[in-house]
């Protein structure tokens, strides 16, 4: 069906996850007619993680996002530990870049860390950092009520309309399953997808999806983990390549929520039916993980969900304009920890997008970066 000449909207934006929900706020915030197109019924689960929580603390690297996180959620529930060694390069950056932004955090040295947290049994020598304005984020939750904040300020929003083909030019031309829309800008956050809808535009990005396990462990003694119990992050990189994360039992009555900051490639379109039988090596390093410094929980998960990651090679994130279609904005690549940071990054795509005056220095986040890897290519 073609569009009439007044159904122009100001911008269309592909995705639905929290930062295509972001975004798509932006602009229903500043009085802008605006469409959120997302390919199947149930957003949440379908881009980014499953489940009730995401864990929220503050980037160690000191870039300009660790400066706004404070300002993007004005209430999240429990605290933040994060576990390791002093002497490790990023908990020590860690622990400065708290102090340089005047975070409220409180150091425990080893011994320290047993007497507050005896249910927790760390290697020798490492302690930890308590964050008392970390903790976690109701990611449904969260994402629920944006949408529906959306839409009571007037922002539209399709469901189950997988996006078939982008013309670009001004306007640009959108075709899903269902219809076709013409707007002045696009917004891509396709999260796993994003190379799919970009490949026509004659772009690809050096993105990588990986399926992340994500498990549930039973308390031997229920309550030893409970909602007392802080949100954690461990940093353990002579013994653990990657993160480990958890959170409190919450989303399962006795069952605490751990989880490894890394996972296996996988095609977006066979996440919950793999055509392979899946690498549960990260559920083995779990499962030791949890045997040797969590002794109050049952070392074999109890319940296995899945979620993915995109990923880019830095691990930040993608944010910029396509290099030959200036009315066309992608933000991707948000490598696990973009929930947390969506509300900035909702902002600077809609600035992108607006030609608005830009709030932050993008130059960690453009395109550009890669131009000496072959999968950035035009």
């Amino acid at each position: 069906m073609a569009m009439t000449q007044w159904e122009l909207y100001d911008a269309i934006v592909v995705g639905a996850g929290i930062q295509g929900c972001f975004t798509t706020y932006h602009f229903t915030k500043n009085k802008r007619k605006v469409l959120l197109l997302e390919q199947v019924m149930s957003a949440p689960s379908a881009q980014g993680c499953v489940g009730d929580s995401s864990c929220s603390h503050r980037r160690a690297d000191g870039h300009i996002f660790s400066q706004t996180e404070h300002q993007a959620w004005s209430q999240k529930d429990l605290r933040i530990l994060m576990m390791g060694r002093k002497e490790e390069a990023e908990f020590h950056t860690t622990l400065d870049t708290l102090s340089k932004h005047g975070v409220e955090h409180k150091y425990f040295d080893p011994e320290e860390l047993k007497r507050c947290f005896p249910n927790i049994r760390l290697p020798p020598g490492h302690g930890g950092i308590w964050e008392p304005s970390g903790g976690a984020l109701c990611a449904d939750k969260a994402l629920k009520a944006l949408q529906d904040l959306i839409r009571q300020l007037g922002g539209v929003i399709h469901d189950g309309e997988k996006v078939t083909e982008i013309k670009p030019g001004f306007p640009v031309t959108v075709t899903t399953t269902t219809s076709t829309y013409q707007a002045k800008s696009l917004v891509i956050t396709a999260g796993p997808w994003t190379n799919q809808l970009l490949l026509p535009l004659g772009i690809q990005l050096p993105l990588q999806t990986l399926r992340i396990n994500v498990c549930y462990w039973k308390e031997k003694v229920p309550g030893t983990y409970g909602e007392n119990f802080p949100c954690f992050v461990a940093v353990f990189p002579d013994l653990i390549p990657h993160h480990i994360y958890g959170l409190p039992a919450r989303e399962y009555p006795g069952l605490v929520k751990i989880c490894y900051h890394h996972g296996n490639k996988v095609d977006p379109d066979e996440r919950d039916c793999p055509s392979a039988s899946p690498d549960l090596t990260d559920v083995r390093i779990l499962s030791g993980f949890v045997r040797d410094y969590f002794p109050g929980l049952q070392p074999q998960p109890a319940i296995m969900e899945c979620c993915m990651y995109t990923n880019t090679p830095d691990d930040n994130f993608i944010l910029d304009r396509h290099p030959k279609h200036a009315n066309i904005v992608i933000g991707a690549g948000f490598s696990g920890h973009g929930f947390k940071l969506s509300p900035v990054v909702g902002k600077v795509l809609y600035e992108l997008s607006s030609e608005s005056t830009l709030s932050y220095d993008l130059t960690p986040f453009r395109i550009r970066r890669f131009k000496h890897q072959d999968k950035a290519s035009l």
